[in-house]
C-alpha cells in the first residue's frame, strides 16, 4: 500500500489530471493518513469556498482508505522524533506523523514535499508532483 500526501491529494481535489491517472493507474493500493484528512480539513476551514471545500473533502474520503493512528505508529513518532531531536533537525509534526504512518503501514510516499521527507530514514519516496 502507497500514501498520499497532503499536497498530492490537494492536486487530486484541485482536478490536476496528470496526478488523477497516476493514482488512477497505480497497481498498488492507494491510502492516506489521518494526519493528512486533518490537514485537508485545516486548509478547508481557511479557504474563501469553505462549505465547498469542506464537500470536495468529505466526497475525496469516499473514495479512498484512511489510515487512523495506533500504538505502533505513535511509537514510531516518538522513535523519529526523538532521532531527529539528536541531530538538531527541527521538522513539523505532521510530518513526522505522516512519515511515521508510511514506515508502519505503507510501502512508499507520494508527495511533492521531498525536501522535508528526504530527512527521514529508510523512507521510500515517489514525487508524482514535479
Amino acid at each position: 500500500m502507497i500514501l498520499l500526501d497532503t499536497d498530492v491529494c490537494i492536486e487530486i481535489l484541485r482536478g490536476n489530471q496528470k496526478i488523477i491517472e497516476k493514482r488512477i493507474d497505480c497497481e498498488e493500493r492507494v491510502a492516506i493518513s489521518f494526519m493528512t484528512v486533518a490537514e485537508l480539513f485545516y486548509g478547508a476551514e481557511r479557504s474563501k469556498f469553505k462549505q465547498k471545500n469542506i464537500n470536495a473533502i468529505e466526497e475525496f474520503l469516499l473514495s479512498i482508505d484512511v489510515i487512523n493512528t495506533d500504538l505502533e505508529i505513535l511509537k514510531k513518532f516518538g522513535e523519529i522524533k526523538s532521532n531527529l531531536y539528536k541531530e538538531n533537525i527541527l521538522l513539523p509534526d505532521t510530518d513526522i506523523l505522516i512519515a511515521s504512518v508510511t514506515l508502519t503501514k505503507c510501502t512508499k510516499l507520494i508527495t511533492g514535499n521531498t525536501k522535508h521527507f528526504n530527512r527521514f530514514k529508510n523512507l521510500t519516496i515517489d514525487n508524482w508532483i514535479r
